[in-house]
């Protein structure tokens, strides 16, 4: 009893001390007054120092809140004058130039290598280069960065058509990919691009982007990483996949970084990196980065029958090479709209080429089509209809592999049809080594002659004559008969002279690979270097420069 009447006290004073706590009146308290002690309670708690126990039945003092002035209205000259200063920003302005648009939808993970700092002393050093890029660009950028915010992806990947084909339609490289996007036949056809005689999809600008943006969204979903994703968009996902497979079984890194890729590939990402940095900040590398304007350059237009590809132009108000830098995708001069997309037009050229085709009262097409029969050769209808073999072939896409058998459809011209050749797009650049350049010549066939004294004579063989002529037999050759002979001579790129060079002080892989315009990649072979930091100064480089 005797405990529960001093616990029941002790409860009380705890009760009586912790009212103290509440002020009595709204007035200033003892605190404020001169000779008053404050309390080292709060201040301690809020410093992380245990507060002594308190061993006094005097109450804590507690300052009250500050009295708060009065603001001035909003209408006062000093809020006015205040509020002028500060500058406004409208974060629903839409921007003007495509180039900021870009850069606020970068959302890949930067990556710093010496490869991509190779790249950006690359593309810095050739302007020119990068201006003509830009300057093809400009047609497609809105529509491929339109697709990638509609699918939420990062605008990162719209510069993807400057490593893949310097945003040239009619790239063409020697694994047989083609278009902007560089499709392979096999991966063009799994992602429906139509390829045949007629059209080929790959080059065509918006079905090669839709396709391509569907590959690398299931890339992605595959990895989970962007650089992983086109790692396999450049090589393979089962390059990638043996790749990974091979770095997990000895307990290494799975990251694009870790990974033993192929050369091509090992540089793929940091192309798109340097790209990126230098659109990021174009004067911090001498770059002049023309604007580009945030609206739409083209709209596709349906519906609109065969046609010729000149007409089309012609109707559309609109130079023919510009036609065809929006209408790559189209291998003859006629284009067959059964089985091919509309016509890609400038924005501000659709209604005039509407109003032009629905006025024109003449024929669209001035070509037929034939189909080859068993017992036909293309020299002889070639002369039944007053055009060159090598006219005819080019007319239909007929290549040094292609053959002509009965059903394959060709394309003839009728009266009033222009066999002037279609102007060439941008030539993809050559690749180094042995290239083929060659003369057209005319020869008429004696008596006596032979496919195997003819071939030995102008130093061809015996095959290319026949296939470039339609000869099939020897039998077929005759007296008076032309043949077209394409006569070769080739030009080798010189090999690469050794130069030895001493390193020194302050010098890097990357400033002596570009003093002497040879790759880091390279130089590291040459010399068994695997890391930046092996270099040492005094040290001797073998370096192969080229002539």
């Amino acid at each position: 009893m005797r405990f529960f009447v001093a616990v029941v006290a002790i409860v009380f004073a705890a009760l009586g001390s912790g009212c103290a706590l509440t002020p009595a009146h709204t007035g200033p308290s003892a605190a404020h007054q001169p000779g008053a002690e404050p309390s080292t309670t709060n201040a301690a708690v809020n410093a992380g120092i245990s507060a002594p126990s308190v061993t006094t039945s005097r109450a804590a003092v507690v300052y009250p809140p500050l009295p708060i002035q009065a603001l001035p209205s909003p209408d006062s000259k000093a809020i006015k004058d205040r509020l002028r200063a500060i500058p406004t920003i409208d974060l629903t302005a839409v921007p003007s130039d495509l180039w900021d648009r870009i850069r606020t939808g970068f959302a890949i993970p930067d990556i710093s290598t010496p490869l991509v700092e190779e790249q950006q002393i690359w593309y810095a050093s050739h302007p020119e280069y990068v201006k003509r890029m830009v300057e093809r660009g400009k047609r497609y950028l809105y529509y491929i960065v339109e697709q990638l915010e509609n699918r939420g992806m990062p605008t990162e990947l719209a510069l993807l058509p400057m490593v893949e084909s310097a945003f040239n339609p009619m790239a063409y490289s020697r694994a047989h990919a083609s278009g902007l996007w560089q499709f392979i036949p096999s991966t063009g056809k799994d992602y429906n691009l139509e390829q045949n005689s007629w059209y080929d999809g790959r080059r065509d600008i918006v079905a090669s982007t839709s396709a391509a943006l569907d590959y690398l969204q299931y890339l992605y979903q595959m990895y989970g990483d962007w650089d992983l994703a086109l790692a396999a968009y450049n090589s393979g996902e089962n390059t990638v996949a043996r790749a990974i497979a091979k770095n997990k079984a000895r307990g290494l890194p799975t990251d694009y970084l870790s990974l033993d890729l192929p050369r091509e590939t090992r540089y793929y990402v940091p192309k798109l990196q340097a790209l990126k940095n230098i659109i990021e900040n174009p004067h911090a590398f001498g770059i002049d980065l023309d604007p580009v304007p945030n609206a739409p350059y083209f709209v596709t237009v349906h519906n609109t029958g065969d046609i010729d590809v000149r007409l089309a132009a012609k109707l559309a108000d609109m130079p023919l090479k510009e036609f065809l830098a929006l209408n790559p995708g189209h291998n003859r001069p006629v284009i067959v709209a059964r089985g091919t997309p509309g016509l890609v037009l400038p924005a501000d050229k659709a209604e005039i080429f509407r109003t032009n085709l629905e006025e024109r009262d003449e024929p669209l097409v001035t070509w037929q089509k034939y189909t080859f029969k068993r017992g036909d050769r293309l020299y002889r209808i070639a002369a039944r209809h007053h055009i060159s073999l090598a006219r005819l072939k080019e007319v239909n896409n007929i290549g040094r592999r292609t053959r002509v058998r009965p059903g394959y459809q060709l394309l003839l011209p009728l009266k009033g049809a222009s066999l002037e050749p279609l102007p060439v797009m941008y030539r993809p650049p050559s690749a180094p080594g042995p290239r083929w350049v060659g003369r057209r010549l005319r020869y008429k066939v004696r008596h006596g002659d032979t496919l195997s004294t003819i071939a030995r004579r102008y130093k061809v063989s015996v095959e290319d004559l026949r296939r470039q002529n339609d000869i099939r037999h020897a039998r077929d050759l005759r007296a008076g008969q032309h043949l077209t002979i394409e006569v070769p001579y080739r030009h080798h790129a010189r090999r690469a002279q050794p130069a030895r060079y001493k390193v020194r002080h302050g010098d890097t892989l990357s400033t002596i690979a570009l003093r002497y315009k040879v790759s880091v990649e390279d130089l590291r072979r040459q010399n068994n270097i695997r890391h930046a930091r092996d270099l040492r100064a005094g040290q001797q480089l073998r370096i192969e420069v080229p002539d």
